[in-house]
């Protein structure tokens, strides 16, 4: 990943459920140093989390025999989480949240990331050998 300037994390850890646990606090620290209210913070780290257990879930599927790789950057008003992984490249028309008609534990991820961040991209790799996902929320 070509981390750029303003860079205030770079974290790479096993696309696993359990992984999670050591990137929460990454993600909730670094909301902090960028000045985001503590209310904001916890949404942030709720969005970035479902992300991460998407691309877990959904991208590696199975296998989760892979990284997940976090970078965080502070961009004056915005701050910005992409997600990067290297499982197959997954359909990109297909990420929606499901019907919140159908009320069942679950499945929500989508919308929790859709409600809280002010842009989501999603992307493959250029080497077409993963996929991206860029988060943006405005924090000033």
């Amino acid at each position: 990943m070509r981390l750029g300037d303003n860079v205030l994390v770079h974290l790479c850890i096993p696309a696993r459920a359990t992984s999670l646990r050591l990137m929460r606090p990454v993600v909730s620290r670094a909301a902090e140093l960028a000045g985001v209210n503590p209310e904001q913070v916890e949404r942030l780290v709720l969005a970035v989390n479902e992300a991460g257990m998407n691309v877990i879930q959904h991208a590696y599927g199975e296998t989760r025999d892979g990284d997940l790789e976090l970078a965080i950057r502070d961009e004056g008003d915005d701050l910005v989480f992409v997600l990067i992984d290297h499982a197959p490249p997954i359909a990109l028309d297909r990420i929606q949240g499901r019907d919140l008609r159908d009320v069942r534990p679950g499945g929500l991820g989508v919308h929790f990331i859709n409600e809280i961040m002010d842009r989501i991209d999603y992307s493959h790799l250029p080497d077409g050998q993963g996929n991206r996902l860029e988060m943006r929320k405005r924090i000033r």
